[in-house]
């Protein structure tokens, strides 16, 4: 259960995926714009689409060709539809090629690819150049090797690359636009005010996005789901994003939301602690601590799997939060019908697949625990009041919430916990334990530098790799491990942090020396994509 999009008060941008690595972030530019904005499959049925009623439809990019029999597209009726409705509909990339297909017009092989930045030239001052002048040039970030051959009629082209190409084109009177070139990325220096014009000038939309909006409007929907003698329990983590959930439930219905946090012994070092006193003192939220250790590592033991992994735990969540209901029957006489979690945008755009796998959306990274490893059978219902919004926007709203800083400043843990930070089996030999160890040294170091906000996520992971060294005069073979810190705006994209020389070298030192097992430091350089945040 989470907020209608359509009480939102502002008009809808809906985009449907075609599979491109920037579509996440066409639906963060323009919430940025202060506009709501929704991503579903590009292979959605048309019911899906009408009934989100967006004032603007977007297709985005993708890795596919309309040449290939299997390509992903619209489904039959939205060109009707979207004329009769209205509705302004933006082709990007492999979008603009659909819209010529489908149409009536001709793609084909290009002869001349174009990746990468190019220039291009405005042909025409109209629609989406309205505010340019004919031969204005600006450069595009381009990734296509088809080529548009033939428009379909009505059409005009208004901007073409410096090769000849086709890169922008448009009917006014239907409202379809396109562009060839992925205006949402940085790459792009004038796609933002492309699309801000497209938005406001071209289409009229209404800005009404804000975070106190949805906040209302996610109060309203939590109070009539919930029943006013209904109880709901909320699994508590001491990140964010369970954090900022649960304040939200518990300003809609107060004293009759039960917070349980579970020590499944793959929490950081002394997470318990540190995250009880906080909320006791800070939040002020009755929570329920439950020694879930053994549980969780007897059915671990022996589990190399990472998606294994992620669904063990998913189910022994579950099961806990079924015995702490149980207990607050028995305790007040009435079972609790609805569980809380603090599940985003990105962890059900990662769990749900781009079109063209064979499978209804896009190929799945990996399942989230609180979206792909919940068992089917659970009796709980759900209650998910962030499932609209990326982390930023979940920060946002918790400093409405009034939630303390240092909550809302915490970098990101995954909901397996460091069970995704040990590769294989977490219960070998004292890994989770050296782990935590390395895990505190390298975070400490990282706030003594002053560092720990300007990183978006920072941990270490436990490499199942023993190796030769020495210490002491003596040789040792002992684990090596891994340190990964990295930058991004919404845990979608990411890139890996420069540190200075100096900060590995005494980081690495004081591992080596204070934690016994460890002989060997690594720090991960690689991008997401193609890799991802965490290792598992």
């Amino acid at each position: 259960m989470a907020v209608d999009p359509k009480a939102v008060k502002s008009d809808l941008v809906l985009i449907l995926d075609y599979g491109s690595q920037y579509t996440h972030l066409i639906t963060r530019r323009i919430r940025a714009l202060s506009v709501f904005s929704l991503c579903i499959s590009g292979t959605s049925p048309l019911k899906n689409i009408t009934e989100l009623n967006p004032r603007v439809v977007i297709l985005s990019g993708g890795p596919h060709s309309v040449h290939t029999p299997d390509s992903p597209s619209f489904p039959d009726g939205f060109v009707e539809w979207a004329e009769k409705n209205g509705v302004f509909v933006l082709g990007i990339c492999y979008g603009l090629q659909l819209i010529v297909q489908r149409l009536g017009g001709e793609v084909r092989i290009g002869e001349k690819q174009e990746y990468g930045r190019m220039e291009i030239e405005v042909e025409k001052a109209t629609g989406l150049f309205c505010s340019k002048r004919v031969g204005d040039k600006q450069a595009v970030w381009m990734s296509h090797g088809d080529e548009v051959a033939v428009l379909p009629d009505g059409f005009e082209v208004v901007a073409r690359s410096l090769q000849g190409l086709v890169a922008a084109i448009q009917n006014q009177k239907k409202r379809f636009y396109g562009l060839q070139y992925h205006p949402e990325v940085t790459h792009s220096p004038e796609g933002m005010e492309t699309l801000r014009y497209f938005l406001f000038d071209v289409c009229g939309v209404n800005a009404g996005w804000k975070m106190e909006n949805l906040l209302d409007e996610e109060l309203k929907v939590i109070n009539s789901t919930v029943g006013p003698d209904e109880l709901v329990i909320c699994a508590l983590s001491g990140g964010v994003d369970s954090t900022v959930a649960a304040t939200i439930v518990h300003k809609a219905i107060g004293d009759r939301l039960h917070c349980v946090f579970v020590d499944n012994g793959l929490l950081r070092y002394k997470e318990r602690e540190r995250v009880m006193e906080t909320f006791e003192r800070d939040l002020h939220l009755t929570v329920t601590c439950v020694d879930a250790v053994d549980q969780f590592l007897s059915k671990l033991k022996g589990v190399e799997d990472p998606e294994m992994k992620r669904k063990i735990i998913g189910k022994e969540f579950i099961c806990v939060f079924d015995d702490f209901a149980q207990d607050l029957e028995h305790k007040l006489g009435k079972k609790p019908s609805y569980l809380v979690q603090g599940t985003l945008y990105p962890d059900v755009i990662e769990s749900c697949p781009p079109p063209g796998s064979g499978r209804i959306h896009s190929h799945t990274i990996k399942s989230h625990h609180n979206v792909g490893g919940l068992p089917k059978d659970m009796k709980l219902k759900l209650i998910e009041p962030l499932k609209l919004l990326f982390k930023d926007e979940v920060r946002q709203l918790g400093k409405i919430l009034n939630v303390p800083e240092g909550f809302l400043k915490r970098h990101p843990f995954p909901g397996p916990g460091l069970a995704v930070r040990v590769s294989g089996d977490v219960t070998r030999g004292s890994a989770l334990e050296i782990l935590r160890q390395v895990d505190e040294i390298f975070i400490q170091s990282i706030k003594d530098a002053g560092l720990y906000d300007t990183i978006w996520q920072a941990f270490a992971v436990f490499l199942p790799t023993m190796t030769v060294g020495v210490q002491g005069d003596q040789r040792t073979h002992s684990y090596a491990v891994a340190l990964r810190a990295v930058t991004s705006e919404d845990g979608m994209t990411a890139d890996w942090y420069y540190f200075e020389r100096k900060f590995f070298d005494d980081v690495a030192r004081k591992i080596c020396n204070s934690v016994r097992g460890v002989n060997r430091v690594l720090y991960d350089i690689t991008s997401k994509p193609p890799a991802t945040i965490e290792w598992e």
